[in-house]
C-alpha cells in the first residue's frame, strides 16, 4: 500500500497490544495536565524577556503571543474532538498534508517536548542553588529526571493525580504570592520601568525600542508554552470528545490570568523589573521581596519549585506520547513505541531523558550562563513551527473535509486559525533574533534536516497501516478514490 510517497506494511494484532495504552483521564486531570504542563512559565523563563525589551516591552509581547494561543487552543480543541488519537499535532497534520507533513509537524513536537523538561531541569536546579548552594546543579537535574520519569512508567493514574496535586500547589503558591504582594504594599508600579533606555533610546517606555518587543516574543511564549499537549492524552481520556475541548479552553482561560498577574506584581517587587530580568529565580526574588529572607520565605521558595516540577512532570508525559505515538506508525524506531505491563511507554520515557539530559549538559558545557534562555530558544523554535503546521491543517482540514465530525467548534473558526499561523511565523523569525542563542537554534534546525533525511531514505517506506492516525487517514483516501 502507498500514499503521498509512503508505503504501509501490515501488521498483526499482537503488535497493537504490545502498544496500548490505559484509560485514566478526567477533565479535572487533563486541565491539571495542560496547566502543569505550562505553569513553570510564571516561575521562570519568562523574566529573561524583561531584558530583551523592558517591562512595555515584554507586555506587548505577551498580548500578542496570548492572541497567538487563544487562536490555536480554539482550533486544536475542534481537532482533538474530530481526530482524538494519541499524535495529537502529528495526527492532526498526518489527516491534512499527509504522511511528510504529519511527520515534520512530530519532529518539531519531539523537539519541543524533549528540550522543555530541559529547560526546566535548569530552573529547578537554580532555585535549589539559592537554596542550597554546595550541590552541584547537574546533582539536580539526575535526580528530577530519575524521580519524575519513574513515575510516568509507574502509570497513567499515578502520573495523572501527581500532576494534579503538584498544579494545584503551584497555583496555590502563586496566589500566595500575588496576595502578598499586594497586601503588604512590597509592589511598587515604579520598579516595572527601571530599566534603563540603551543607546539611542530616549525613554524607558521601550528601553530596547520597537525590535525589543520583536526580541521579547519567545520569552513571552513561555507563558503559555505545552498548553497544546493536552490532545497527546486523547487515548487515555474516558471520554476525549467532550472533556478534551473543555480542559484546552478551561486551561487557557487560567494560564492568562496567571500570565498577567505574574507579569506585573512579580516585575514590581524587590529590585523590580531589573533585578527580576537576570534572576534564574524570578518568582525566588518576589517572595524574598514580599516576606523577607527568613523561615517564611524560605518555606515558599521551596515551595515555589512545585510549579517547576509539575510543569517538568507533565512535560514528561508529553514526549512520550509523542515519542510513542511517531514510533507506533512507523516514523521512529518501532521499538521505542513498547509499552510495559503498566501499559505506559517505558522506553520512550527513557529515551527522552537521555536526550535531555545530553542537551542540558552540552549547553552548560559550551554556553555557561546561558544555558536556560538558549534551551528555551531550541523549545520555542520547534514550538512554533508545530503551531503553524497545525493551524495550516486546521484551514485544510475546514476546507477539505467538511464531513469530518466535530462535537465542539471553534468560533473563531478559519480566520482564527489563519492569525494564529501568521504569529506563529513572527515568533519564528524571533528565534533567531539574539545572536549569542543562534548557534543553539541552528543545531534545532540542522536535527530537523538529519530527522527528514531519515524519512526519506528510511522510514516512509516502512510505515504503520494500522496505527490509528494511519489507518483513519487511509481509510478516507480509499473512501474517496
Amino acid at each position: 500500500m502507498a500514499q503521498g510517497g509512503a508505503s504501509y506494511q501490515d501488521v498483526d494484532a499482537s503488535y497493537l497490544e504490545k502498544r496500548s495504552l490505559r484509560k485514566g483521564a478526567t477533565t479535572a486531570l487533563l486541565w491539571a495536565l495542560g496547566v502543569g504542563a505550562v505553569i513553570s512559565g510564571d516561575y521562570f523563563g519568562w523574566n529573561f524577556g524583561l531584558a530583551a525589551g523592558g517591562f512595555w516591552g515584554m507586555c506587548i509581547a505577551t498580548m500578542l503571543m496570548a492572541l497567538m494561543y487563544v487562536c490555536m487552543v480554539f482550533s486544536i480543541a475542534e481537532l482533538s474532538a474530530a481526530l482524538p488519537h494519541a499524535g495529537g499535532f502529528y495526527a492532526f497534520t498526518r489527516a491534512a498534508l499527509g504522511p511528510l507533513g504529519g511527520y515534520l509537524c512530530g519532529v518539531t513536537d519531539t523537539i519541543e517536548y524533549v528540550i522543555t523538561p530541559a529547560v526546566i531541569v535548569d530552573g529547578i536546579g537554580g532555585y535549589l542553588s539559592q537554596l542550597v548552594p554546595d550541590v552541584p546543579a547537574f546533582v539536580w537535574w539526575l535526580l528530577a529526571y530519575g524521580i519524575f520519569v519513574a513515575i510516568n512508567i509507574r502509570g497513567v493514574e499515578l502520573t495523572l493525580r501527581v500532576g494534579l496535586v503538584i498544579t494545584v500547589l503551584a497555583v496555590a503558591v502563586l496566589v500566595v504570592f500575588y496576595s502578598g504582594a499586594i497586601v503588604t504594599g512590597a509592589f511598587s508600579a515604579d520598579r516595572l520601568f527601571n530599566i534603563a533606555p540603551e543607546a539611542g533610546q530616549s525613554a524607558t517606555f521601550l528601553p530596547r525600542g520597537v525590535r525589543g518587543v520583536f526580541a521579547a516574543l519567545p520569552y513571552a511564549i513561555w507563558f503559555y508554552l505545552a498548553i497544546e499537549q493536552l490532545p497527546l492524552a486523547a487515548e487515555e481520556a474516558h471520554d476525549a470528545a467532550a472533556s478534551m475541548p473543555r480542559a484546552l479552553l478551561y486551561g487557557i482561560g487560567t494560564l492568562l490570568v496567571l500570565s498577567l498577574l505574574t507579569l506585573v506584581l512579580n516585575s514590581g517587587v524587590g529590585g523590580g523589573a531589573l533585578e527580576v530580568s537576570a534572576s534564574k529565580a524570578p518568582l525566588e526574588v518576589g517572595l524574598r521581596a514580599v516576606f523577607g529572607r527568613g523561615a517564611t520565605s524560605a518555606v515558599l521558595t521551596m515551595t515555589a519549585l512545585a510549579g517547576l516540577v509539575a510543569s517538568f512532570h507533565s512535560v514528561i508525559y508529553a514526549y512520550g506520547r509523542v515519542l510513542f505515538s511517531l514510533s507506533r506508525a512507523g516514523y521512529f524506531p518501532r521499538s521505542i513505541s513498547l509499552t510495559s505491563k503498566n501499559q505506559t511507554p517505558h522506553v520512550a520515557l527513557l529515551l527522552g531523558a537521555v536526550i535531555g539530559l545530553a542537551a542540558t549538559f552540552a549547553i552548560d558545557r559550551f554556553r555557561k550562563g546561558v544555558v536556560g534562555a538558549a534551551l528555551l530558544n531550541m523549545a520555542v523554535f520547534g514550538a512554533v513551527i508545530s503551531y503553524a503546521l497545525v493551524m495550516l491543517s486546521y484551514i485544510r482540514l475546514r476546507a477539505t473535509r467538511p464531513e469530518l465530525p466535530r462535537p465542539y467548534r471553534s468560533p473563531l473558526g478559519v480566520p482564527g486559525a489563519a492569525l494564529g499561523a501568521l504569529l506563529s511565523i513572527v515568533a519564528l523569525a524571533a528565534t533567531f533574533y539574539t545572536e549569542e542563542y543562534r548557534p543553539a537554534v541552528y543545531g534545532v534546525a540542522i536535527f530537523v534536516g538529519l530527522a527528514l533525511l531519515y524519512y526519506l531514505l528510511y522510514s516512509r517506506t516502512r510505515l504503520v497501516a494500522q496505527a490509528p492516525e494511519e489507518q483513519i487517514a487511509l481509510s478516507r483516501d480509499h473512501q474517496k478514490r
